[in-house]
């Protein structure tokens, strides 16, 4: 099949790779939640050959994946994984990084927040949760462009939006994960970084 693309994908991972890369230096096995084209996939696993770089989405996105880690043949890219956040069973955990990149403003508020509820599951204890895309500060738009972005989500789904810092922050320390880095990123995106503790608030 042909493979699909992302002109944005295309534009980002260079410098995407120059943030994670160091903080992905000491894992082993990541997660990658809403691996779209797996365009990210097979740049970062190329660049990063030390770690497993585990693809996960939806079902119906999995062959489009399949064709770009096929194409590139890494070996340290395993077949993807049907991944819904709503779905009642979810793959086995025991990651050490999971990442994501341009998602949490696709799913619902709801979704998010399963999202964080069930991120546990699968970090080991001080893994590392790294988010890439935009965000809001405090319920204030970082540019116009990303006003109209949002506009834009909201008019293809009410549900959809650029989701608020401090309001993720909050999901985030619910499910044991600590704030460590919050990068600026080229087109008004952020890569926010946090590490899950030992212990999540809800069980102690």
């Amino acid at each position: 099949m042909d493979k699909p693309f992302s002109p944005s994908s295309e534009r980002n991972r260079e410098p995407i790779l120059r943030c994670i890369g160091p903080l992905l230096a000491d894992r082993r096995r990541v997660l990658e939640i809403g691996s779209g084209t797996g365009q990210h996939a097979v740049h970062f696993a190329a660049a990063l050959p030390h770690l497993s770089w585990q693809c996960a989405d939806l079902r119906e996105n999995l062959q489009g994946i399949r064709a770009w880690l096929d194409d590139a043949a890494l070996p340290n890219t395993p077949p993807p994984l049907a991944l819904d956040v709503e779905q009642v069973r979810w793959p086995a955990g025991g990651y050490d990084a999971i990442y994501t990149a341009n998602t949490l403003h696709i799913m619902s508020w709801a979704q998010v927040q399963t999202l964080f509820r069930r991120l546990p599951e699968m970090l080991l204890p001080g893994a590392l949760l790294i988010v890439y895309g935009p965000f809001n500060d405090a319920g204030v738009y970082s540019s116009p462009s990303n006003a109209a972005f949002d506009a834009r989500l909201k008019s293809d789904d009410p549900r959809r939006g650029i989701r608020d810092a401090q309001a993720v922050d909050a999901l985030a320390a619910a499910s044991g994960l600590r704030l460590l880095a919050d990068h600026p990123m080229p087109a008004n995106n952020r890569c926010r970084v946090w590490q899950h503790c030992n212990q999540s608030p809800r069980g102690a």
